[in-house]
């Protein structure tokens, strides 16, 4: 790792050289300011980039050897080329060859097209090589992946329900929302709300441990699912586990972990639930498979290929040497080591265990979308994708090559937090992730899509740039990373449009200018949230419904954000009082909270949608009121926070806390803080109230 630089401005060596490698020296909080990088955060960018700018001799080396592997270069490791239309351009890469260059593809199924001097006009979708000789003899190589100009919007509207799923227990569920539940609650929405989607938090692999890390933004995989949402007695090897008494232990154990939340007001216990199922689940991998089951099984394996086997073999050794890789014995840290392989030869039991785990949840989570769509959903179940992944967890030990090492995604300093964030996610390197065509992120993607009908990608904004900050350095010291943004939106729009899904990318806070724009141009849909959307480059006052943008998915609020019956109540600012998380007296906050929410009602007022509603709340009409107002936008979605629906005022994440907040562990609840199950939301006046309003009958 480079040592640090002396303070002070940048050299110009320095700021050319962080420019060629996509690495910033400055960035804008607001449009009307900009704030220069350190030399410090700077130089260990580069050093995880593996150049060497410690001195300034170091610096102009690299900067030379840069300089020249540019101009030596005759194509980048990537090119992009866009379809669709009567005669698409070339990439500007290609057009920027010399005249005469010959081009040679290698599709992705093997075959070889000789186009001559121009890409064949039939060249399929997908990743391939290809290869250009120049009349004097020089000749290079890049991945060329070819994609739909743009993802097809979503006919029609939709209205869905935003789900938390862990937070959502039925009657049959072992003390954690599982996806039989997810299932049940689709085909329900579906047919007797008439909803078009339910979006749930990403069900990503967490990182065993005790206690797990309960957040679902930092997994140890985005690839594979969490085997804690398995509903056991749904696999079909249940039924032949010869164990009656165990079966009744273990059964009695899952009915006292859903009573200790739904009934006693304890939190939800990954771990205690975990453990339960594990348990259970090892009962029913002992039951062997008959020849269709087998098949699926095996035909699973085979698709997954690598992938599986290193994520099995993580948790496999995570069950001897503990979750985090980097302490494991040195020969098992390299997933590719001949110790390694002997480990997983020593533990195949163990590996093979979790290669069916894996297959399992991904058999559930494709029925739960049957589900959506056989309930006549258009859109059915909407997946997460998280920013990252954790710094313990299989994928980074897997992907090393593909991580910076010693650097953790975050966001600089603005207006709402001085001190920046560090999110403590190691971020992708883009020279590699380019230099191999996007292999990792083709595989990921794929692998969500299987079951999606749609997917939203938290911090979109990652697809353009990642703030990068320096191991054992605060945020503040940090800089953003350059990514390609044209390569990561087009492996997106070839895989979504390879699944029939669209896209929604969370582009809420700060967002460069421009990005919004190159999203919508392919098709990604935005994320809006009514108390957010303001015309900010006028007065400030409350955006009127018609200056919405249509291709966003329109929500009251998130999961980082407070319930729409706290936010009308004001309870938020309690709250974040009591938890010492306010940066002004409560008197103030209390104040610009109100004022805030008086400008919106006024606005509902005034607009005719806050009607006097017999029978209910005052509360609970500006909660349906609010909706009314979703639902005069123009937006292609329009997604319900399921807490609203019944009064829920708990946020199910709180920024800022930690052991202060019972984060991502809180049940679905009723005004008074009653957790509510599946099957009395389903019978919830307040609840079918607010969706006849989705309806348009209310």
């Amino acid at each position: 790792m480079a040592g640090r630089r002396p303070a002070g401005p940048l050299s110009d060596d320095l700021t050319r050289l962080a420019e060629l490698h996509g690495v910033a020296t400055s960035y804008r909080p607001s449009p009307d300011r900009a704030v220069p990088a350190s030399a410090t955060a700077v130089t260990r960018v580069l050093a995880a980039l593996d150049v060497d700018a410690a001195t300034p001799e170091a610096t102009a080396a690299a900067l030379a050897a840069r300089e020249q592997e540019l101009a030596r270069r005759l194509l980048p490791p990537t090119v992009v080329h866009w379809t669709g239309g009567d005669d698409p351009p070339a990439p500007p890469a290609l057009a920027a060859l010399p005249p005469g260059t010959r081009l040679r593809v290698h599709d992705e199924d093997g075959a070889t097209r000789t186009a001559g001097t121009t890409l064949p006009p039939d060249i399929p979708p997908g990743v391939h090589r290809l290869t250009a000789t120049t009349p004097d003899g020089r000749t290079g190589e890049t991945h060329l992946v070819v994609a739909p100009a743009r993802l097809p919007t979503p006919e029609g509207r939709s209205h869905g329900l935003l789900v938390q799923l862990y937070s959502l227990l039925s009657t049959r569920s072992w003390g954690i929302g599982d996806l039989g539940d997810l299932a049940e609650l689709a085909s329900w929405a579906g047919r007797a709300l008439g909803t078009g989607f339910l979006q749930v938090n990403p069900l990503h692999a967490a990182v065993p441990g005790a206690p797990t890390d309960p957040s679902p933004y930092r997994p140890s995989s985005r690839r594979f699912p969490d085997p804690v949402y398995l509903r056991v007695q749904d696999v079909p090897e249940w039924a032949d586990v010869r164990a009656p008494d165990r079966i009744h232990a273990l059964l009695d154990r899952a009915d006292r972990l859903r009573a200790s939340v739904l009934a006693d007001g304890a939190l939800i216990d990954r771990d205690a639930v975990w453990e339960l199922k594990r348990e259970a689940l090892e009962l029913v991998a002992a039951v062997p498979l008959g020849p269709g089951r087998a098949a699926a099984f095996a035909a699973f394996v085979a698709d997954q290929g690598q992938a599986l086997d290193d994520h099995a073999t993580w948790n496999a050794l995570a069950e001897l040497h503990g979750s985090d890789w980097r302490r494991w014995p040195t020969a098992l840290r390299d997933p590719r080591s001949d110790g390694t392989a002997a480990a997983r030869r020593d533990a195949a039991g163990r590996v093979e265990f979790h290669r069916r785990l894996a297959w399992l949840t991904d058999t559930q989570l494709t029925a739960a979308q049957r589900a959506a769509r056989e309930a006549g959903m258009p859109v059915g179940i909407i997946h997460d994708l998280a920013v990252g992944v954790h710094p313990e967890g299989a994928d980074a030990w897997a992907q090393q090559p593909f991580f910076a090492a010693g650097m953790s995604v975050g966001a600089p300093p603005d207006a709402f937090n001085s001190r920046g964030q560090d999110w403590g996610l190691p971020p992708w390197r883009p020279d590699r992730l380019a230099a191999s065509g996007y292999a990792p992120y083709r595989r990921l993607l794929r692998a969500l899509f299987r079951s999606a009908g749609a997917l939203r990608i938290d911090h979109v904004m990652g697809l353009f740039r990642l703030w990068w900050v320096p191991q054992g350095e605060p945020p503040t010291e940090g800089t953003y990373v350059r990514y390609d943004a044209e390569a990561m939106l087009a492996v997106l729009v070839l895989e979504a449009a390879r699944a029939g899904s669209f896209v929604i990318g969370e582009d809420l806070g700060t967002v460069e200018p421009g990005v919004r724009e190159r999203l919508r141009e392919r098709g990604v849909l935005g994320t809006s949230v009514l108390w957010f959307e303001r015309d900010w480059e006028g007065d400030g006052a409350p955006l009127p419904p018609e200056s919405w943008r249509a291709d966003c998915l329109a929500t009251a609020t998130t999961h980082d954000l407070p319930p729409t019956a706290a936010r009308l109540t004001g309870e938020h600012v309690d709250l974040r009082d009591r938890l010492g998380l306010a940066t002004r007296p409560l008197a103030t906050e209390r104040a610009e909270a109100e004022a805030d929410i008086g400008e919106w009602l006024a606005v509902l007022t005034r607009l005719g949608l806050l009607p006097a509603t017999p029978g209910s709340s005052q509360e609970e009409a500006e909660v349906q009121a609010v909706h009314r107002f979703l639902l005069r936008t123009p937006a292609r979605l329009v997604g319900v926070w399921l807490p609203d629906a019944i009064g829920d005022r708990r946020p199910q994440n709180l920024p800022g806390t930690s052991d202060a907040y019972p984060n991502w562990r809180l049940p679905v609840a009723d005004p008074t803080g009653r957790p509510v199950t599946l099957e009395e939301l389903a019978a919830s006046p307040r609840l079918h109230a607010l969706m006849k309003v989705l309806r348009g009958e209310g």
